[in-house]
């Protein structure tokens, strides 16, 4: 089973790696397209026969794999090659576009990472350096589903990118390849326990995310690229930091044993040393997932062409950010790094969603939408308890299929209606009727009742009531009521028809796109139908699992079941209604001083001839985007400044613990402690109280023989086996 399950992991990681290689190569468009199609195909397969092997066990409980020793370090060293390649790459377009900050940054993490690779890291055993659980099931369906299904909505895309952009080179097959890359790369995220393996992947997407925002070398996308791996070049090396703390002081190199023993040192009054990594972990985090202050690099990927976005914002990237704070929420709650997570995700919830009313482009309202959404999942992270956990997978979940959606549908109209304005949808319904349907559509699925994200905001709403912190249920409210408004206003104006007779021009729509946006309206209606399913059969099993308790009282099943029929019979009556009778279409009444109906034009009050119009309120005066990003910034930064100044304070107030500590790793690694499978907790305790001990009286220890910690500690290891044999064979006789 063992070697199944690993080779299994090991095509879904290698095989998008390699179809990327064989569209690096292919210059042409029908090999291009099979190649595409085919692999895409294969690796949705894949994801779903990986779900099928390993949800029935992993429900149980996560799984873990060992990878056999010699490959374990063949994949260690390659993994430090890939480092030292990605560095050099960035390091290289920095320079070459005058842009220093970047390799600055490059150079650091790079230097930190091979240093500690080689000296620390390479020492420390990872002995499960897979990890299967159901959340990671749950990543590998997103990714390998919806991620597919927008690299085949590129083919058609792209073409028509290609011809409307035409002056240079086509760069489309390193743009293909760049996809496929970025999704071998969020496999290896989701299912690696290994730690120094995770930050590979974690970098890979950083690059693949600066090379495709980039695309198109205009001035505007190389800063917005540049913008966009700076800061998640910082988010890298608060990650490499993290590593370094780990590795030093916990002397572990794996994802679910560094969990374990932060709540275990958290718990024994150790909190001096898990505040720092989990608060750096969680920093590494809000910079992929898009969170104030590191918003900016989001909203500017919007230069990107629309795949780009489309897979920024479902299946990758931003994912990855989410996914880690939720790996890390059994170490947030009621504590300092929990609150900081929870209004560092509450603040661009509200603030996010404020600034979208004010949008009329529909790539920044979903991108603002996007950053508020992961924000209402941060927070939730933060709460740190099963039901949050519950409201943020399934926000997570439904979130990237509608969003993904909306961005096929929007750049498809983009290029048939000729722009991206809110404003200009009004004349959907006459030029593009299915797609004004599969918009609609998704934007319902995104605020409305009975559909899952608003299922999913009402547990979130519970599990913040229950939590009982009143600022939180406040931003929760506002900001739910901010984002109705936004959306309200999109789906009002698609719902209206303004030019009656338009031509329909879906039919230069090309197949692929109408593939891929069919694909993710399934997704996303079947996700809301089956809702009671998957939160019985991989939610609450998984919550089970990494909590110790499901969301009983929080939503039940008969509940989800009515949600469920509600939300098949509202998209079946929507997609399915093409009307029962005869169109009969009245001019628009104006007041009897109407001049020409068709164009909408009236003699005014002062004898003139004026057009009418109806236009959203976009509210800039009141929700100004520049007002609302400064006091988003303004409260980020002071929660991460209060968060690392605490922190860096505990740390400097603990420095003599600290060095202990260090030195207690150092001692423990590779010693009989270790090997007879005693925890570096007790070791600790051992440690610290004997080695005060010899101390103040080493002079008397060198009389017994004794002439340093180390053989203190070997002799005090024999006697704690001599104890706990005893104590064994006592509790036998009794």
């Amino acid at each position: 089973m063992e070697t199944t399950a690993l080779a299994l992991l090991g095509a879904l990681i290698v095989l998008p790696a390699v179809v990327a290689a064989l569209l690096l190569a292919v210059r042409t468009d029908k090999p291009r397209t099979f190649i595409t199609v085919i692999g895409a195909l294969a690796i949705a397969c894949l994801s779903v026969l990986a779900a099928a092997v390993f949800l029935p066990q992993s429900s149980q409980g996560a799984l873990y794999f060992a990878v056999p020793e010699g490959v374990a370090e063949g994949i260690s060293y390659v993994t430090i090659g890939i480092d030292l390649v990605l560095a050099a790459y960035i390091i290289g377009k920095g320079l070459a576009n005058k842009k220093y900050l970047a390799p600055v940054l490059a150079l650091v993490q790079i230097v930190l990472i091979v240093w500690f690779e080689l000296s620390i890291a390479h020492g420390i055993a990872v002995e499960q350096a897979i990890c299967i659980d159901n959340l990671s099931v749950i990543m590998i369906l997103v990714i390998g589903i919806i991620g597919s299904g927008i690299c085949v909505y590129a083919l058609g895309y792209m073409r028509d990118h290609e011809r409307h952009n035409h002056g240079g080179k086509d760069r489309r097959p390193t743009f293909f390849a760049l996809m496929f890359v970025f999704l071998s790369a969020m496999f290896a995220i989701v299912v690696a326990n290994n730690l120094t393996w995770m930050l590979c992947a974690w970098e890979v997407t950083t690059v693949c995310s600066f090379a495709l925002i980039g695309y198109t070398r205009t001035q505007e996308a190389i800063d917005n690229a540049n913008r966009q791996i700076i800061l998640n070049l910082i988010g890298g090396l608060a990650f490499a930091l993290a590593l370094v703390w780990v590795g030093m002081l916990y002397g572990v190199m794996s994802f679910s044993e560094f969990v374990e023993l932060t709540s275990s040192y958290t718990a024994s009054g150790y909190s001096f040393l898990t505040v720092m990594p989990v608060l750096l972990l969680a920093l590494a985090g809000f910079t992929k997932a898009a969170q104030m202050p590191f918003q900016s690099w989001l909203l500017g990927a919007m230069v990107a062409p629309t795949p780009t976005s489309a897979l920024l914002h479902s299946s990758t990237m931003v994912k990855a950010g989410v996914f880690l704070l939720i790996k890390l929420a059994p170490c947030l709650g009621a504590n300092l790094p929990g609150y900081v997570v929870m209004f560092v995700g509450g603040t661009p919830f509200i603030m996010c969603a404020l600034a979208a009313i004010n949008m009329s482009n529909a790539k920044r309202v979903l991108a603002y939408s996007t950053i508020s959404n992961l924000g209402l999942i941060t927070l939730c992270a933060g709460i740190g308890s099963a039901a949050a956990i519950w409201a943020a997978i399934f926000l997570l979940v439904f979130h990237a299929a509608a969003k993904s959606l909306l961005f096929l549908c929007v750049g498809t109209a983009e290029h048939h209606v000729g722009s991206r304005d809110i404003e200009s949808f009004d004349q959907l319904f006459e030029k593009m009727p299915m797609l004004a349907r599969l918009m609609a559509l998704g934007i319902l699925v995104m605020f409305v009742a009975p559909f899952g994200m608003l299922i999913s905001k009402w547990a979130a709403f519970q599990a913040i009531i229950t939590s009982g912190n009143v600022v939180l249920i406040l931003i929760l409210a506002f900001g739910s009521a901010a984002t109705f408004m936004f959306w309200a206003k999109w789906l009002g104006k698609i719902l209206s028809i303004a030019h009656a007779g338009d031509e329909n021009v879906e039919l230069s729509v090309y197949r692929s796109e109408w593939a891929s946006m069919g694909l993710m309206t399934v997704l996303a209606l079947g996700m809301c139908i089956g809702f009671p399913l998957i939160s019985g059969s991989v939610v609450v099993p998984y919550l089970d699992a990494a909590f110790g308790t499901g969301t009983e009282g929080l939503i039940t099943d008969g509940n989800m079941w009515i949600m469920a029929v509600l939300s098949f019979a509202v998209a079946l009556i929507f997609l399915c209604f093409k009307g029962g009778t005869k169109k009969r279409v009245m001019p628009v009444y104006m007041a009897g001083a109407g001049i020409d109906f068709d164009q909408r034009t009236y003699l005014n009050s002062f004898g003139a001839e004026a057009k009418a119009s109806q236009r959203n309120w976009y509210m800039e005066d009141v929700f100004g985007e520049k007002k609302m990003t400064l006091i988003g910034l303004a409260i980020s930064l002071t929660l991460l400044a209060g968060g690392f100044g605490y922190a860096v304070d505990s740390a400097a107030q603990n420095k003599d613990n600290i060095q202990s500590t260090a030195a207690a790793q150092a001692s423990y690694q590779g010693s009989a402690w270790q090997e007879g499978g005693v925890s570096f907790e007790q070791f600790l305790n051992y440690y610290s109280y004997y080695g005060a001990s010899y101390d103040q009286y080493a002079e008397e220890y060198a009389e017994m023989g004794i002439n340093s910690r180390a053989e203190l500690m070997d002799a005090l290891y024999q006697q704690y086996v001599m104890y706990s044999y005893y104590d064994t064979s006592v509790e036998g006789e009794e």
